[in-house]
């Protein structure tokens, strides 16, 4: 992979690692399920905002925007409300160590996709090394017995389940300008959502100045900025190394729970973020391939 896509897959974790630290502030003044409305409207605002700006053909037909719509359900608005539901009861960073899962079941759900990667003996055991790392993480929440994490940890499981479907349904929209695709997607899963936010907890109250302004960050530059990008990025890199960085957003969630919102760091954080790193590397494979001397 080239140095200039892994600037992006790193800044995409790095970014979405920040938004389960945004999630945990709005979640004191809003419903999960209102937390996913706000965060696909708005990124559907950007993505529309800066399309008819640019004067780009926005324009498809009625069953392909139908297409979009279920894509959108399952790429963001089940997704965001699985996070938003889990940290209800989970801290912020580990709800970042559970969407590292996102990698490990993309390599397992694309090697049996009709015509996806098949799986070598590497990314294989990079599916493993992460998974013991996510496993080392949340050993302290497995091992207190508490009912509530254990459910939460399984519903913000969700989230990595449904990326790994998305990422290989994305196929047959690469023909799109990614700024079309995410606008309709996002559009769509607004749709989805926001009826039952309304059946589930009616309409929410006023929004304090810190609310507003993570809604606007996760909204604008982290969902539709962000998602621009992944998905410019998706075809030059393919669909398991698109989820990578969902194995750097831990250590950013974890680093901003911790030194943001108080959380306690565990030494066995440490040693599983250790784990992912080498599932990183593992899953990329550039560090192990044998090097050609030049003639």
């Amino acid at each position: 992979m080239a140095l200039r896509y892994w600037a992006i897959i790193v800044i995409l974790g790095i970014g979405w690692g920040m938004s389960f630290m945004f999630n945990a502030v709005l979640l004191r003044e809003l419903a999960p399920l209102w937390i996913s409305v706000g965060r696909v409207g708005l990124g559907a605002l950007g993505c529309w905002v800066f399309l008819l700006a640019r004067g780009r053909n926005w324009r498809i037909s009625p069953s392909r925007a139908l297409a979009l719509a279920g894509f959108g359900a399952l790429s963001y608005a089940i997704p965001f409300s699985c996070y938003a539901l889990g940290q209800q009861h989970i801290a912020s960073g580990v709800a970042g160590i559970v969407n590292a899962c996102t990698p490990a079941l993309a390599v397992v759900v694309t090697h049996f996709w009709p015509g996806g990667e098949r799986a070598n003996w590497r990314k294989s055991l990079g599916v493993a090394s992460g998974l013991a790392g996510i496993v080392l993480l949340s050993l302290p929440i497995l091992q207190g017995g508490e009912s509530s994490a254990i459910w939460a940890i399984l519903v913000t499981l969700g989230a990595p389940l449904c990326y790994a479907f998305s990422v290989n349904v994305a196929r047959q929209f690469r023909d799109m300008e990614p700024v079309v695709l995410v606008a309709w997607a996002l559009t769509g899963a607004t749709a989805f959502i926001l009826p039952l936010a309304l059946w589930s907890d009616g309409v929410p109250g006023a929004l304090s100045t810190q609310a507003w302004g993570a809604l606007l960050i996760i909204g604008f530059a982290l969902t539709s900025a962000a998602f621009i990008a992944m998905y410019w990025v998706l075809p030059k890199i393919g669909p398991t190394n698109v989820t990578l960085p969902t194995l750097i957003a831990p250590a950013s969630a974890l680093s901003l729970g911790v030194l943001v919102l108080g959380e306690p760091l565990e030494v066995s954080h440490l040693s599983g973020l250790l784990a992912i790193l080498f599932g990183l590397l593992l899953i990329d494979g550039r560090l192990f391939r044998r090097r050609v001397p030049a003639v």
